[in-house]
């Protein structure tokens, strides 16, 4: 049974988004660890080394990245061959197409309570965010918007809103339909 479940982050904001949806998707007896790195690089440079020496027993690893401009398969691929070279083949890779802000900005909802603005939650409607996984520069967009937006506040402040049914982006999906299956396996 699982009771650890280690993620190995590329970015701080990735960790504010988690821990503001894992409480309401983990049961109690599974413990989630963040190792946060400097970037994708510094993630994907440490990420053998530190997997190797992680040694708390019954731990399932996910490994959290942006797809940013690459393509997301060569870059899943990347990541699972440097787990398997970890000797943990099993870690499981999620990529978020794009950046982190595509699951905001798939409840535009979300951004409008964390930000106590209602007016907000109207950009649901529009057409350009009904597939925020295909948009270019999801940041871009909460900034034109909210132009005091940092990335790492704002996941703070979002994510214990997201309506975890609700959101529009596929890459959150599936990562909820993963933390979902990894918590009750």
């Amino acid at each position: 049974m699982i009771e650890n479940l280690v993620f190995f982050l590329e970015e701080p904001s990735a960790r504010e988004f988690l821990e503001g949806i894992l409480p309401r998707v983990l049961p109690a007896h599974i413990t989630p660890h963040f190792l946060v790195f400097d970037g994708k690089q510094d993630l994907e440079k440490q990420l053998v080394m530190r997997m190797k020496r992680w040694l708390r027993p019954n731990s399932r690893f996910i490994v959290m990245r942006d797809q940013d401009s690459g393509d997301c398969r060569i870059i899943k691929k990347h990541l699972l061959n440097l787990c398997a070279t970890a000797g943990q083949p099993q870690a499981t890779v999620r990529i978020v197409c794009k950046e982190l802000e595509t699951f905001f900005v798939g409840d535009w909802a979300a951004i409008a309570a964390g930000f106590g603005q209602p007016k907000l939650a109207a950009h649901a409607r529009k057409a350009k965010f009904r597939a925020p996984d295909l948009l270019g520069s999801p940041s871009r967009e909460i900034k034109r918007l909210i132009p005091t937006y940092q990335k790492r506040e704002g996941a703070r402040t979002i994510s214990p809103h997201l309506d975890l049914a609700r959101n529009q982006s596929s890459s959150f999906r599936v990562l909820l339909r993963t933390l979902t299956e990894v918590a009750h396996a």
